[in-house]
């Protein structure tokens, strides 16, 4: 059975007029908006210029449906999604259950007929922690903002899964206008499948009213794989009781949600498992300025299967606290929260465009809420930090290696212990011994169920290299060497295995596995050597002087091999057997970072200089193979220049592409650099690397 739930706002004070909400506008037509940012299944998106060109959809591209609409003077604007009505199942295949047949020789009645008035967008605008849309519904504007406060030095927020949507109506004449608002969300939303079989409720709590829908069969933690949504726990939407009107049950036309001299629960079916929704709303009345706002999140109840174990979210890790807690915090603190999305958003904004101009920080701020959202936080059984990222539309891996490393930039910004939280995992994988392989595992699973590795092969070179390096990174940005300290001995494993087989790699893959595998790879075989050097950086760190000066001498000396290897003239080569071609050395960029000093300043210069000659309308290929890249990447190589021009000659066709691309998928990191298509890959964690040039400029 299918509903829908409904929650209606009339303007009410929640956020405070006093919050500086100026910003410096995103000129971005970003591939997808965010909208609802909680984890990688509470994943919302717009997918179309305007807000209600479409209805909005999960990353997956499945629907998520989510409608707006406001009434001025007795007229309805939809503003938000598509209006339409969940399709009922006539005959169910063996999945869905039994069915029994009926049929009619009179003509059907007449669908729900559908909203005939959409209201104008006149803006969208992407900042890091908000979307803001700007609309005119006749004689009254409408601000309509999406909100997630994810400031990675506070976890508790991180973790908390509730976003806000809030609103600002504005007459535009001076005149006043009777004014009314409407918000309308799917059950689909705690679904996998639409066949689903969901309830829904309402119910009132300590002055919020509850809009709650789950499915019927509550299978927690069942599931596993990539295109999926959760189909456990609940989604709410929540507000305050005294300000809302809110029910379950019947579908309605929209232009009737605000009946005159009535509510909407004496037009519908009130109650559970009714067919179809129930829509109420609730008049403002006459007045210049409306605000409010609605609180959306969900309580998946457990999260994480790990090694075994149902983990519980990071929010509820002690099972002490409720989503009736979390939403109340959030409604407490949501006036203070805005104004510091606000005050974050500004800065970001200003401190990425000083470190690599305006096109980098308008894709900085596209990016943050995309690689945040593809993680989730728990604790493991024996206290760690989990920042357990899902590899979204590659594989559906959990705790990628591979994804972890160029995602690593933006949480060694924000947060270094969140960057230890994406190793946590794969150190103690090893260290507990159910991985015995002397390199370090590709990931512990497949999401959300993290019991093993279940990649069908392993990335030796890869996953030892980025492992070592990420760890240096940690202490480097951290300032603290403990981390590197508990886990030295399962390093040695691994730096001993880099020194035998890291300089000139076998046939295997990299972590751009989808160009397959291949052997003599140069810029792997630089991120071998750096991750040796890595380790010397560590030893010294800790005091262990001897072994530092041997591997960072050890290093340097298969530095100075790898150029002799790699060298073809005007730059280095793809793989050490094959002259005349090449590819992004991007591993190069921590030699730089970490001031490791072991390759030559001129291998770098060499390498810029010519990926500048083979630069494309969207940007520098991957490599001399094909004509798409990665767009981490092409941030991580432009990273590895000497000058601000240099940089920004890389970052330009990115943020071309992004603004050209006619694929409306959450931004995708593998794209055509000769055409505005993506390759492949969707609102992947990895453009959390994005944030490597601002890492670098804030050592400076």
């Amino acid at each position: 059975m299918k509903k829908t739930i409904i929650l209606a706002a009339v303007a009410a004070a929640a956020v405070s007029c006093n919050i500086d909400t100026t910003v410096s506008k995103n000129s971005l037509r970003a591939p997808a908006y965010p909208l609802v940012t909680i984890d990688p299944y509470t994943s919302a998106w717009s997918m179309t210029n305007e807000l209600y060109g479409s209805s909005v959809c999960h990353w997956t591209g499945k629907e998520f449906p989510l409608i707006g609409a406001l009434k001025v003077d007795g007229e309805v604007y939809r503003f938000m999604g598509i209006e339409d009505s969940d399709l009922q199942t006539l005959a169910p295949v063996a999945q869905e259950g039994d069915w029994t047949g009926r049929y009619t020789e009179s003509e059907p009645s007449e669908p729900v007929s559908v909203l005939s008035k959409t209201a104008v967008q006149k803006s969208a605008d992407v900042q890091a922690t908000q979307t803001h849309y700007l609309f005119t519904c006749g004689p009254v504007d409408l601000k309509l903002t999406f909100s997630a406060p994810l400031f990675l030095d506070d976890l508790d927020l991180v973790s908390r899964p509730v976003n806000y949507i809030s609103y600002e109506a504005v007459s535009n004449d001076g005149s006043k206008h009777d004014v009314g608002i409407y918000f309308e969300a799917s059950p689909r939303w705690a679904s996998d499948k639409n066949w689903q079989e969901t309830i829904s409720e309402t119910y009132t709590k300590d002055g919020l009213v509850y809009l709650k829908a789950g499915t019927k069969s509550q299978e927690i933690l069942a599931k596993k794989g990539d295109d999926l949504r959760i189909d456990w726990g609940y989604f709410y939407l929540a507000a305050d009781a005294d300000k809302m009107d809110a029910g379950v049950g019947k579908a309605i036309d929209l232009r009737n949600c605000f009946k005159e001299g009535g509510r909407l629960s004496e037009i519908g079916v009130k109650g559970e498992n009714s067919e179809g929704r129930l829509s109420m709303s609730r008049d403002h009345g006459k007045a210049k300025t409306a605000a409010g706002s609605v609180m959306i999140g969900y309580d998946d109840i457990c999260s994480i299967q790990y090694f075994g174990e149902n983990l519980r979210p990071y929010w509820n890790a002690d099972g002490k606290s409720s989503i009736e807690e979390q939403f109340a915090k959030a409604r407490k603190e949501e006036s203070a929260l805005i104004a510091r999305c606000y005050d974050f958003d500004r800065k970001l904004m200003r401190e990425a465009e000083k470190a690599g101009g305006r096109d980098y920080a308008e894709l900085c701020a596209l990016a943050y809420r995309q690689a945040i959202h593809a993680h989730k936080l728990v604790k493991a059984p024996n206290g760690d930090l989990l920042w357990l990222s899902k590899e979204n539309n590659s594989n559906g891996s959990i705790g990628t290696v591979d994804v972890t490393y160029p995602s690593a930039p933006l949480f060694l910004l924000y947060n270094p212990a969140l960057a230890e939280g994406l190793m946590n995992h794969i150190y103690y994988y090893s260290e507990s011994g159910k991985w015995t392989k002397p390199f370090p595992a590709h990931d512990v699973g497949t999401y959300p169920i993290a019991n093993g590795q279940t990649y069908g092969g392993d990335m030796p070179v890869e996953e030892a290299g980025n492992m070592l390096s990420l760890t240096a990174a940690v202490c480097h940005y951290s300032g603290n060497t403990e981390y590197a300290a508990k886990h030295w001995e399962t390093m040695t494993t691994w730096t001993k295995y880099l020194e035998q087989f890291g300089l000139d790699p076998e046939n295997q893959l990299c972590t751009d596995d989808f160009a397959g595998h291949f052997a003599h790879n140069a810029n792997l075989s630089v991120k071998a050597i750096l991750g040796i050097a890595s380790y010397g950086y560590m030893a010294d760190m800790l005091g262990k002087k001897d072994v530092a000066e041997e591997y960072l001498g050890k290093a340097r000396k298969l530095a100075e091999e790898w150029v002799k290897m790699a060298d073809d003239g005007d730059h280095y080569r793809l793989t050490f057997d094959k002259a005349g071609t090449w590819s992004q050395k991007y591993n190069l960029v921590w030699d730089k970072l970490l001031g490791l000093n072991i390759f030559p300043d001129s291998v770098r210069q060499k390498e810029i200089g010519y990926y500048l000659s083979k630069m494309n309308v969207y940007g520098l290929p991957l490599d001399s193979r094909e004509t798409y890249t990665k767009t981490d990447w092409i941030i991580w190589t432009a990273t590895m220049a000497d000058s601000e021009k240099d940089f920004q000659s890389f970052v330009a066709p990115v943020h071309k592409f992004m603004n050209e691309t006619v694929d409306r998928v959450p931004m995708s990191d593998w794209v055509f650099t000769d055409k505005p298509n993506y390759r492949g890959f969707k609102a992947r964690s990895v453009v959390g690397g994005y944030f490597i040039k601002m890492l670098e400029n804030n050592e400076k």
